[in-house]
């Protein structure tokens, strides 16, 4: 798909939302480990483990017909031993039914991307902002001096050598993701990286508008934090004045002899 129709990607971390993404035409589920920010409640996506992401995975692959579903591997689930990383890998695949996973990439990547493919599990890079560092880079925008536009650009082109299939580029400068974009023949897909990679990806919930506060370069296509709060109050609400649950909601067997 690179060069052709833009691809259109976005995170689910459930059987529910899954269904309603893909019915939306998405091309790419992401099951991303931004579950422990958006669904778990921490404050990074650090401890987020294995087991997790295994079942969440599952429950995404369960809710979805079509759509490519690809999986994060989580911090700390690859690099330290190339036997254990491969094993986490391909339990997403195994165990959860995912189609690919994802991989925080770097130096130490690149050997472990081709190692994967050539065993048959998919990879999608990531470059640019990687969360999973964010002891080390915080949260700022990635890329910015030459030096490190330049590392971005050479670790994408050894990734696509190495066999990975997409790549996402995320949070660094519109005119470096496009530099990129134009060298690899692979899909770049971008997240806070300007208009001219191959797709763009979101996390979903910032997507909706149920996020309270979403990161500068998303923007929410929907309030679904006001309709969620709204219908809680008036459930509140309704219990409160006897007006649910009605007749309608309720049956009665006539039959029965409670006197």
């Amino acid at each position: 798909m690179a060069g052709e129709d833009p691809i259109t990607m976005l995170t689910a971390y459930d059987a529910t939302t899954a269904e309603l993404v893909e019915a939306s035409g998405v091309d790419v589920i992401l099951v991303g480990d931004s579950l422990g920010n958006a669904v778990l409640g921490h404050d990074s996506t650090l401890p987020v483990t294995m087991d997790q992401m295994v079942s969440h995975t599952g429950a995404v692959v369960r809710g979805t017909d079509e759509a490519l579903v690809v999986a994060d591997l989580p911090f700390l689930s690859i690099g330290a031993d190339r036997g254990d990383s491969i094993e986490h890998a391909g339990r997403l695949l195994k165990e959860a039914g995912a189609n690919a996973v994802k991989i925080e990439s770097g130096p130490h990547t690149v050997e472990l991307t081709e190692r994967l493919v050539d065993l048959g599990i998919p990879v999608m890079a990531h470059l640019g902002l990687t969360p999973q560092h964010i002891n080390r880079l915080g949260y700022a925008r990635q890329g910015t001096s030459q030096e490190a536009a330049e590392e971005i650009r050479d670790l994408a082109r050894a990734h696509e050598e190495a066999g990975a299939f997409s790549l996402v580029l995320e949070h660094v400068p519109a005119n470096l993701a496009a530099t990129v974009t134009d060298d690899l023949s692979i899909p770049t897909i971008g997240i806070g990286a300007g208009p001219d990679c191959d797709g763009q990806v979101l996390v979903v919930d910032d997507a909706v508008g149920l996020t309270e506060s979403a990161p500068p370069f998303a923007e929410a296509f929907g309030d679904v934090r006001e309709a969620y709060a709204d219908a809680l109050d008036d459930y509140v609400g309704a219990v409160e004045d006897g007006s649910f649950p009605a007749d309608d909601h309720s049956h009665v067997a006539d039959d029965l002899d409670l006197e």
